[in-house]
């Protein structure tokens, strides 16, 4: 995994094997940056980055300027990677070990940009959790984007504030705003 744009760009970054994780593959995630370079200044954004696994998001989010990241994940391993790598690379990310779905019942901050990158072996009714949850918690800013990181089998049109859904190879990111 790569850091592809910003301060840290081109910066190869190798998590621990035993981490239970899925990393956004680099197409993907430049394809989802573009996106999000074209709607917000990434340098004035709040991020919340739910099953951060590797830090991967959180890392170019914070690469890009970002000053206010969370980063929530339930794994020991994983939370530790991202406090590693955070504190070499002196990025302002905070990271939360929790359950995502516990975490978003009692967390009340909104976000001008949320990610969320579950296993891609939830079933539809998990994924709509995570999108129901966060915007019925009001946990988007005014003009805020929830992205949700999914195998391409899986079809998220139907859940309310979809705005519409980008493939790329066997990865799709569902955009909802409210």
């Amino acid at each position: 995994m790569r850091i592809i744009s910003g301060t840290h760009k081109g910066r190869r970054l190798i998590a621990p094997k035993n981490l239970p994780v899925r990393p956004t593959t680099d197409n993907a995630k430049e394809a989802l940056f573009n996106i999000l370079n074209n709607e917000y200044y990434l340098d004035e954004v709040s991020v919340l980055d739910l099953f951060a696994g590797t830090g991967n998001i959180s890392f170019e989010f914070a690469s890009r300027g970002a000053k206010n990241i969370i980063a929530v994940d339930m794994h020991k391993n994983c939370c530790m990677y991202i406090n590693k790598i955070t504190t070499e690379l002196d990025f302002p990310i905070t990271t939360i070990k929790s359950d995502v779905f516990a975490f978003l019942k009692r967390h009340r901050t909104a976000y001008n940009l949320i990610f969320a990158d579950p296993p891609y072996n939830f079933s539809d009714l998990q994924f709509a959790q995570i999108a129901t949850t966060c915007l019925d918690n009001d946990l988007l800013l005014p003009e805020g984007t929830l992205v949700i990181e999914h195998s391409k089998h899986t079809n998220l049109s139907g859940v309310a504030d979809f705005k519409e859904s980008r493939r790329y190879g066997s990865s799709s990111f569902s955009f909802f705003k409210k």
